[in-house]
């Protein structure tokens, strides 16, 4: 049975979710509906995440949302950018559709400055034909290029990934390849998504063990995000396929153990679950979270309360 009390600004967890932004109001309406979902971070694609097509900064009502947050329980500097998932830096094999990818990723740079955001998450890249390590290391290229050039505070997000085809970041040490490899170290970060790394193989109810060995092969001063996702496939699948929190292969015990890590206070954890039916769980699944109670009649209990 999910508890339902009042939590106090002293006890608030940093969860929020992906939410989604589009006209006419834009960031505006991505903020009122992170708030009505009770979060204290959240996570937005600056456009579709499909193509580079933007709608200029200047028309994305950011002042207006920005004065909203100002008032709330989210501060700005925990909200989460995502770059669109058409950025591949690994590419050694077209030196144009590369350099294009360091361009897309300059421009969400900026953008990302203009929201006031600090973190933005990026897919690593995948090597396709070429080959795996001279593929890291043209990752490692493209980031100093983009950074180079931008002259914002806002720290890159490397993702952990499930490995699937050829995806790079599949673990610890990839990340960590990548950053030893880049001549501004300072400006890029991690962020830790549980699905992907349950998928890469790692035994993600380990938690302890999970955040050791990440402070030892990456640092955590580096681990800037967590995308909180269950899984739908077994440990080592490397399928990517996400699931609501509890119902899938990690578990909700788990996965409440990052959300209420001391050491993990102060990491932003966002949600990306999949919607049940055509109703967004986010609302519900953080109350649940912060129950620290799981519900295994959740997703009926979402369905019903919106046909009544």
């Amino acid at each position: 049975m999910l508890r339902v009390e009042k939590i106090t600004m002293s006890d608030e967890v940093l969860i929020g979710s992906h939410i989604g932004m589009s006209g006419p109001n834009y960031f505006l309406d991505t903020v009122k509906k992170a708030l009505s979902f009770g979060e204290t971070t959240f996570m937005f694609y600056s456009g579709a995440p499909q193509n580079s097509i933007r709608t200029p900064v200047e028309k994305c009502k950011i002042v207006e949302g920005q004065e909203i947050l100002k008032n709330s329980q989210i501060n700005i500097d925990k909200i989460i950018v995502h770059a669109p998932y058409i950025i591949n830096l690994a590419n050694t094999v077209d030196i144009n559709k590369f350099n294009f990818s360091v361009e897309i990723l300059i421009n969400e740079l900026k953008r990302t400055f203009s929201f006031g955001a600090k973190v933005l998450v990026l897919h690593p890249g995948s090597y396709g034909i070429g080959d795996e390590k001279e593929s890291l290391l043209q990752i490692a290229k493209g980031l100093d290029i983009a950074l180079e050039q931008d002259k914002t505070d806002v720290t890159i997000a490397l993702e952990t990934m499930s490995g699937r085809g050829h995806e790079l970041g599949k673990n610890f040490d990839e990340l960590a390849f990548i950053i030893n490899n880049s001549t501004h170290k300072e400006r890029l970060g991690v962020c830790l998504d549980t699905c992907h790394i349950n998928d890469s193989g790692y035994e993600v109810s380990k938690e302890e063990e999970i955040i050791e060995q990440f402070d030892q092969i990456i640092g955590l001063r580096r681990l800037k995000v967590i995308h909180m996702n269950d899984s739908k496939n077994e440990i080592g699948s490397h399928k990517d396929r996400h699931e609501n929190i509890g119902f899938g292969k990690i578990g909700f015990d788990a996965l409440i153990k990052y959300v209420f890590d001391p050491k993990l206070k102060n990491i932003p954890k966002i949600l990306e679950t999949p919607y049940i039916g055509e109703f967004s769980p986010y609302k519900d699944e953080i109350l649940m979270i912060k129950s620290k109670e799981f519900d295994r009649l959740l997703k009926e209990k979402i369905i019903n309360s919106h046909l009544h």
